[in-house]
Parts: C-alpha cells; structure tokens; sequence
C-alpha cells in the first residue's frame, strides 16, 4: 500500500480509537472515579492503537500530572510497520466532568510524523494559551495585554470589542485574566475543564467562542495545536510556572522561560490527524448514548495537510459495545 493510501486509512483508524476509549470510559458516567474513568479508556485506546499499521510512539502521554493510568512517553504503539509516526494521547479531556456526570468530556488522540510534535521537559506540566479562529489568524501576541489582543480580533473580525466571546477554564488562577477581559467589554465563556475541546471551539467558527485564553495543560496544548493546524485556526503558547521551584528546574534543564510557541513549534509536520469523539455531551459533539441494542458516538476527525474536517456519527451493535466494556 502506498504511502499516501496508508496516510489517508489512518485519519479512520484514529475515529476507531477515540470510539473505542468514549464507548468504555462512558460506564464510569458519574460515578465520582476519575482514575478509574481514565483506566477505562486508556485500556480501550492502548489495545486499538496497538492495531493500526504504523511504527508509533507515544511523545505526549498522560497520566503522571493527575496520578491517572498511562499511556507512557515512550510506549511504542501499532504493528510496527510504516508510516513511523509520533502519538499524542488524553484518553480523557475532561476526567472530573466524566466522573460527575457533567457536560465535555471527550476522548481525543492525534498522530504526526515522526520527530515533529514537541515534546515538553520533566516539570513542565502548563502552559499559557491563546486559540483563535482562522479569520484572526495574525491577530494574536501573546506578550501583548489582554485588552490588545481583545481589540486586535475583534478588529480582525470585524466587530465590537463588546461582541467578542473569550472561553477561559474556570480556575482561580485566571481571576485577574477574567477582570482584564470583562474590563475590554467582550464577554466571558467559563468552561469548568477540557482546554483541547475549549481550543477547538474557539478555532471553529461555527461557534459562539471567538478566543480561548488563560493557562492550562501542556500535552493538551500539543493536540490542541494538531486540531488547530488542521483548522487553519492561530494559537500561541509559552510555559506557565506555578512557582519558582518549577521555573529554577525549568530553566536547568534547558527551557527558555520567555520562549513562544507557535503552532509549528508544538507540531512541524503539516500532515497531522487528529480525532475526537463526544463521551458527554458537549457545545461540538453529542455523547455516547446507548440504547438496548445500540451504542451511538460522534466524533471529528481532522487532516492538516488538506484541512479536511470530518464528522461522524457511528452506530456500534450492542454486541461490540460489550466487547469493548469488558476487555
């Protein structure tokens, strides 16, 4: 099979996989068990990956930042066979708002060539984000105030700074964050968690969110820029240090603490695939809804090199459903 054929085969195989964690990690809906949500998932997404005709390895892995079950860095994943490609995993986007049973959690996984994503340093487990869609793209500088870079997209869009819509995570560490933007006049979008999925939305602009902004996961920062690249969207990072201790280690070990990061420095390769599937429902995708002899799921698959964005809504036999819960 050529390269090209392969390449376009695993924009599918990665549907199967977000499919496969949402359709298992969905028995633990509510159940006040995050590690154990996250388990299932990463049981369900370990076994379907190690399916796929690639030679894969896991650079972005999760699980240590939240004491969780991992998918190591450095896991060597699929047949083994080309394309060699690198991995990057959140088997859930969103464990607390699963375990409550609240809206947003999603099953999410993007592959790249190999050697392309950025992989962050031990310690380094945040960052600061800026995600607009494509209309602003340019429009953005992260070391710029709020207030310049509300009215910089919001001139980009073409609108008033009072309707600019910026989604921020819910944390009190972006409390002087969501005092700068409500003193522009635009609006303020609180999601509790999910950045991947917040990043997502404020780069598709059928939605109400017109900018994420604020400080949260580095892997997530890295799959959020393979769905970002895809959507021809803008987004710019630098690492975020919860005090000195963090940023004195950083800095031994080589990271430069006023560094920028822009899409291609989190993902150089232009043909990247990212997928997504809906566990509870959220603004972009429906949950798992299983009946008595059906499971639903609705996911996004995205390609970087054409910008190819796809949606699909799947129908599982119940028979299936049951494999995946069990094993």
């Amino acid at each position: 099979m050529a390269e090209e054929e392969m390449q376009r085969n695993l924009a599918l195989e990665l549907v199967r996989v977000t499919e496969a964690a949402a359709l298992s990690a969905i028995r633990m809906m509510g159940r006040g068990d995050k590690n154990g949500a996250d388990s299932a998932a990463v049981n369900a997404m370990r076994q379907t990956l190690g399916r796929i005709e690639m030679d894969g390895v896991v650079v972005i892995g999760e699980g240590e930042k939240d004491e969780a079950p991992m998918l190591y860095v450095g896991e060597e994943l699929g047949n083994g066979r080309a394309p060699r490609v690198d991995i990057a995993v959140v088997p859930v986007d969103g464990t607390r708002l699963l375990s409550q049973g609240m809206p947003g959690a999603i099953a999410v996984v993007a592959l790249a060539s190999r050697d392309t994503m950025y992989s962050a340093p031990p310690g380094i487990y945040y960052m600061e984000k800026i995600v607009v869609g494509p209309r602003a793209k340019g429009a953005i500088d992260i070391r710029k105030s709020v207030a310049d870079n509300v009215k910089s997209v919001s001139r980009a869009l073409n609108r008033d700074e009072g309707d600019i819509t910026v989604m921020v995570l819910d944390r009190p560490r972006h409390e002087q964050l969501i005092k700068e933007i409500r003193a522009t006049g635009a609006r303020v979008s609180l999601i509790p968690d999910g950045d991947v999925m917040g990043a997502i939305a404020a780069a598709d602009e059928s939605t109400t969110v017109d900018m994420l902004m604020g400080t949260g996961g580095a892997p997530e920062a890295v799959i959020a820029a393979c769905a970002i690249k895809a959507m021809r969207g803008d987004m710019q990072c630098k690492v975020f240090f919860r005090n000195d201790e963090e940023r004195t280690k950083a800095i031994a070990l080589g990271v430069d603490a006023e560094a920028i990061y822009r899409i291609d420095d989190l993902v150089k390769s232009d043909d990247v695939f990212f997928a997504a599937t809906g566990i509870t429902n959220g603004e972009l995708l429906r949950g798992v809804r299983i009946t008595d002899n059906m499971a639903y799921t609705e996911s996004v698959v995205m390609r970087g090199k054409t910008g190819t964005i796809r949606y699909i809504r799947a129908v599982h036999p119940k028979e299936k459903v049951s494999h995946i819960v069990e094993s």
